[in-house]
């Protein structure tokens, strides 16, 4: 009989390592406690409208190709892509914004518009990013984080300056215009971190952004996961809905199964794409690896309050992606790290998916998702997400000078809470940890267990990092890592 996997969660980095694992031939069972499949990349539906719960951008589409290549696919055979231009808009003011084309040239002449001579500064600071993007996917990003020898190749010793440095001080030594400045920095909050805490190695989320661009799947990310489960169950992956793990079986220091609804399923080896803190409470406490007090003293990426809202009209001087940084940046930064509070003025993001696909919302109407980023553990209450709400909608509506809340038809929130009831988030965090320097690489959470045999991990707490790409990446590692354990005579 073929040797059993059994994978906890159904995010993208377990559907990427159930991929992996079926296609070598191996029994995979998925185990999900939600009702649906796709962890924080699940589908809200209402009234005629589309949300995607949680990521909404596609950055990165050679790394989705490079995934579907691996079977022999193609994205285009389970979802249609498409490119955005613009690919997003971010007002400093009211009726004051700047408009991200969908091609360099064209935002290279937006920065030389904003600041003279910015635009060749631009041109040179993409083409390095350029190289640090090949550097990254092609040299670093696709290994286990095991040892810091995997960081040592001929390229990235010559960048060794890049690891000290930081982002924020790379963009500041070669732009003046705080405009600039904060587009610069805005793709590594994809990250987690602050600019300032960033590599400046990490500025290849710079070309990831305007050199790859920006693109939509038609039907939003769910999309992708729909493909992911389709391409599952074709290579013989078995699922399994609201199906909460509650204790991993091991013995001898060995993984042999999970109780699932008071029910054992045997296996060979467990892989959990689910929360890496929340995982290891399901071990007994001798065999954690990582105590609470290691859980407390890492920097982790923002948890957010979304908001999904039908409007029954249309709504102008939006693009499909519009960012908010109409407030002081470094200020809601600190709120976040530094001074843990819910946010005097947030800045806060906004995606019409509707406004480049018509499947999102009914005819005439436009849905509407918010994003506010948050420090993780906040207090978290039905009256605070009605006084952000409040404020954001009263914000949007001023920059953009239409009304706004009378169109309102429904608003559903999600928040702290929901992050840690529906995703057994640590602190209710939303990106997993953050992409600090002390936090990149082998110095985060190791994908298999120190202490227990045939115990692995995948995901944003684990390498590469926080994002969609990044967790489709950690589940190929993984899947590679338990494939060489089950190859093992005598594991």
């Amino acid at each position: 009989m073929n040797k059993k996997v059994i994978i906890i969660g159904s995010g993208f980095s377990s559907l990427s390592s159930a991929c992996y694992l079926s296609k070598k031939g191996y029994q995979v069972e998925v185990f999900e406690k939600n009702e649906s499949l796709g962890g924080r990349a699940r589908q809200f539906k209402k009234d005629g409208f589309t949300f995607d719960m949680g990521p909404s951008w596609y950055w990165m589409p050679d790394i989705f190709e490079r995934f579907f290549n691996d079977f022999n696919k193609s994205p285009s055979e389970y979802y249609n892509l498409k490119k955005l231009d613009p690919a997003y808009e971010v007002y400093f003011g009211t009726k004051e914004k700047i408009v991200i084309e969908g091609n360099l040239d064209k935002i290279i002449s937006v920065f030389e518009k904003e600041e003279n001579g910015s635009g060749k500064k631009l041109k040179k600071f993409i083409e390095k990013a350029k190289k640090n993007y090949d550097i990254a996917i092609n040299k670093i990003v696709y290994r286990p984080g095991k040892s810091p020898l995997e960081l040592i190749t001929f390229e990235t010793v010559k960048k060794l300056n890049l690891f000290i440095r930081n982002i924020k001080d790379d963009v500041f030594k070669n732009f003046k215009n705080p405009k600039l400045r904060q587009l610069l920095q805005f793709p590594v909050l994809f990250l987690g971190a602050k600019p300032k805490d960033t590599p400046a190695f990490y500025n290849f989320m710079n070309f990831a952004d305007y050199g790859l661009g920006t693109w939509h799947p038609e039907g939003g990310i769910y999309s992708v996961i729909e493909g992911m489960v389709k391409l599952a169950k074709s290579l013989g992956v078995k699922f399994h809905l609201n199906s909460s793990v509650e204790k991993i079986i091991v013995n001898d220091y060995k993984a042999s199964g999970v109780i699932v609804n008071k029910i054992l399923y045997n296996a060979d080896v467990i892989l959990s794409g689910a929360d890496y803190h929340h995982t290891e409470t399901l071990l007994d406490k001798k065999l954690r690896v990582y105590s609470e007090n290691y859980w407390s003293k890492k920097t982790f990426a923002p948890s957010s309050l979304l908001f999904y809202i039908g409007l029954n009209k249309k709504i102008k001087d939006v693009a499909h992606h519009t960012l908010f940084f109409d407030v002081d940046f470094d200020k809601h930064a600190t709120e976040i790290y530094d001074n843990p509070k819910w946010p005097d003025d947030p800045l806060f993001y906004v995606n019409f998916p509707s406004k480049s696909d018509l499947s999102m919302a009914p005819s005439g109407k436009e849905a509407c998702f918010i994003l506010i980023p948050l420090a993780p553990g906040l207090n978290d209450t039905p009256t605070l997400r009605k006084k952000y709400l409040d404020l954001v909608i009263n914000r949007l509506e001023q920059r953009t000078e239409q009304e706004i809340n009378k169109h309102i038809l429904f608003e559903e929130s999600f928040c702290i809470n929901d992050f840690i009831s529906e995703y057994n988030s640590y602190k209710g965090n939303a990106y997993g940890m953050a992409m600090t320097l002390f936090q990149t690489a082998f110095l985060r959470p190791k994908l298999e267990s120190k202490k227990v045999k045939g115990l692995y991990f995948c995901g944003q707490l684990t390498v590469p990092g926080p994002g969609v790409p990044p967790s489709l990446i950690s589940g190929k590692i993984s899947a590679g890592l338990v494939e060489k354990y089950l190859r093992k005579p005598n594991k």
